[in-house]
């Protein structure tokens, strides 16, 4: 589906389509260039991890309120290291409860159903995660359209720590920002409400 909205780039679309599988459509070479990807991503993220805390071990981490807290500093070990720990624990036993003793919750009815190419299911939607995009790309009729403002609900976030100019970081001394934080919440439950009508 991602690769297929490429196509809706002017002029390279196709191209770029066809560079990205591999050929004309999904075969072996889309499966082994994607694999490969999802293999690879997990060491690309742990990397910029380490060189975020690498950054974060250079400059210090930034106090939010903007107000010096000196006095109430506390040492990280062993007070929040027990409680990360705490916290990495009950994560882990929720999640190990969830995936040995009830491991179809979550599932979808769809992907219990044997596969027939001829027998397509009449409303097929992405996962509950994608529904705001998926809402997106279906309310706006023109694909390339559709692709733009997917592209620009996405980028305008990255820009956003660029258009803060303030020292202060919280959000407890600027009620507007709190405002439309609660507009960009409620649009993204509406979107995705939205996006798994059929």
């Amino acid at each position: 589906v991602i690769t297929n909205l490429l196509s809706a780039i002017p002029y390279i679309g196709t191209t770029l389509v066809e560079c990205i599988c591999g050929g004309f459509s999904v075969d072996k070479a889309t499966l082994t260039r994607f694999f490969a990807f999802h293999f690879i991503l997990p060491f690309i993220i742990a990397a910029l991890a380490i060189v975020h805390l690498l950054f974060l071990h250079e400059t210090g981490s930034n106090n939010p309120t903007g107000l010096n807290s000196d006095a109430d500093k506390i040492p990280f070990h062993p007070y929040y290291t027990i409680k990360d720990l705490l916290g990495v624990f009950m994560l882990l036993l929720f999640l190990m409860t969830l995936v040995l003793f009830f491991p179809d919750l979550l599932g979808d009815p769809d992907n219990y159903t044997p596969a027939n190419p001829l027998n397509t299911p009449p409303h097929i939607k992405p996962e509950w995660y994608f529904l705001f995009a998926y809402a997106i790309l279906r309310s706006i009729p023109n694909k390339l359209g559709g692709v733009v403002a997917l592209v620009l609900s996405i980028l305008i976030l990255a820009f956003l720590p660029f258009l803060h100019t303030s020292k202060q970081r919280s959000l407890t001394f600027r009620p507007i920002t709190q405002i439309l934080y609660c507009i960009l919440l409620a649009n993204l439950f509406i979107l995705t409400c939205i996006g798994d009508q059929p």
